[in-house]
């Protein structure tokens, strides 16, 4: 088993229903000319109305009238094959779009990694359910056999030994011959693909289009034709059209949460993160609105990228109804997960600090949220500040983790001196010059303390801070 096919038979009205905050509604996808408009592809709340695909809309229309007609987009199902050849990336540096209705993926060498076949389709089938595609999943020798395999079997892995036999119990209709060899081959009695194996290759050639053989030989694996091979694109970019316009944030949540959780599985695939992305809101009558959305470190969590990207959305107040929704990504850097402890002993509800600096710089603002850094000042009531220097000393001085606001009088009187005294002499170019001799103490109920005092005194002394 060294291929993987994916099946998408409802590619089109999945990358609808994906999107639509009412998948359960039924819904018809409509195409054709003018003059002979049908049904392109039908939701299973449409099919369990009665309606087909290729039945005329007159007719659907005839049958009942609760179904919801959508125009066929053929740009946004090529966005979702995109989409998910940019997932199976992740599985394998080889995925293949020659297959119509379907891709294949080299998986040889994915399951030392993935583990065996089993486990791998588990993993897949886990994954596309949250994509919210339906499919079929068939492992094989070539990707040739795994195609037409996926025909009529589902989650099945077909190693060498067993291919000629699942090959022969094929249909003839089902085996992937053009429409026209399957009926002239039904014509003369066949109806498993092993009857046609059975017959010459001379009668074969002679009676059929070379393709026949041709088709019969990279099923079996005698010949593997090359294939091309899918790229990932440098940039993220996916939109989401409205069938009406959408007045309020809260209808936007949904296309927002399938956009960042399609974002997360592209970085995913190419093992990378975003630190830049931009929301496009479209209006009819007005210019689109973006919000531009920075990231302090690249992050690709699905539900990382919607809290922030929802918690921006809240601060804002669109100027006008909504029609569409674009994301863009382009600033793709490296993504360097965040080290765990092995025995991670926070609560299972704490949020990393990473994540959570990002949701409250989202919700506060850029300007609201600060790091911390050391500033060339010994005065220790200036020494931190909201920068951070580019070197640090190799070796910080001892400090306490709590330092006052401003140094009060110590009011204890029984106390041991632990360190000291260390002389800070600081703040002459700016009048605001500091002479003190600091020490660590030990107070009677145990606490260590930081005081000072003037410079060469053993008194009085000011507390400046307390020790963890």
């Amino acid at each position: 088993m060294r291929w993987a096919c994916l099946l998408l038979p409802h590619l089109a009205m999945d990358a609808v229903l994906r999107a639509d905050p009412e998948p359960e509604r039924p819904l018809a996808l409509i195409a054709g000319p003018a003059q002979r408009r049908e049904l392109h592809a039908v939701s299973p709340a449409a099919a369990a109305l009665g309606l087909r695909r290729g039945m005329l809309v007159s007719a659907a229309q005839a049958l009942t009238s609760t179904f919801v007609a959508q125009e066929y987009d053929p740009k946004a199902e090529a966005q979702a094959r995109a989409l998910l050849a940019t997932w199976a990336y992740s599985f394998s540096s080889q995925v293949s779009l020659d297959f119509a209705h379907a891709l294949v993926l080299e998986i040889g060498a994915s399951r030392a990694l993935f583990g065996d076949w089993p486990m791998l389709s588990r993993r897949l089938r886990s994954e596309l359910a949250d994509l919210g595609f339906r499919h079929r999943l068939v492992a094989a020798p070539n990707p040739y056999a795994a195609r037409v395999l996926a025909n009529v079997h589902d989650e099945i892995g077909i190693d060498a030994l067993q291919l000629d036999q699942a090959l022969g119990q094929l249909p003839i209709e089902r085996s992937g011959l053009p429409v026209e060899i399957a009926t002239a081959l039904s014509r003369m009695g066949m109806r498993r693909l092993r009857q046609v194996f059975e017959l010459p290759r001379e009668t074969v050639a002679r009676r059929f289009p070379r393709t026949v053989l041709a088709h019969l030989d990279q099923i079996r694996g005698r010949v593997e034709p090359p294939l091309r091979y899918f790229e990932p694109p440098d940039r993220f970019e996916a939109l989401i059209e409205f069938e009406h316009e959408v007045e309020t944030s809260q209808g936007l949540l949904f296309p927002l949460r399938r956009l960042t959780s399609d974002l997360s599985a592209f970085l995913s695939s190419r093992d990378g993160g975003v630190q830049r992305f931009s929301l496009q809101f479209a209006h009819e009558f007005h210019p689109a609105t973006v919000i531009a959305i920075g990231l302090l470190s690249a992050e690709r969590d699905a539900a990382v990228l919607f809290d922030i990207a929802r918690s921006r959305l809240e601060q804002i107040r669109l100027p006008a109804a909504t029609r569409a929704l674009r994301l863009v990504a382009e600033e793709l850097p490296a993504f360097v997960p965040v080290s765990r402890d092995l025995f991670d002993t926070r609560p299972q509800q704490a949020v990393p600090w990473e994540q959570l600096r990002e949701r409250l710089r989202a919700r506060l603002g850029d300007e609201a949220v600060h790091g911390i850094g050391l500033q060339a000042d010994h005065r220790p009531e200036r020494a931190t500040g909201e920068t951070m220097p580019r070197e640090l000393p190799l070796r910080l001085p001892h400090r306490p983790g709590w330092l006052l606001d401003r140094p009060i009088p110590l009011r204890e009187t029984r106390f041991e001196i632990l360190a000291g005294p260390e002389r800070i002499e600081s703040g002459w170019w700016d009048g605001d010059d500091a002479r003190r001799d600091y020490y660590v103490i030990r107070t009677a109920q145990g606490q260590r303390a930081w005081v000072f005092c003037a410079p060469g005194e053993r008194g009085p002394y000011l507390l400046h801070g307390w020790f963890a």
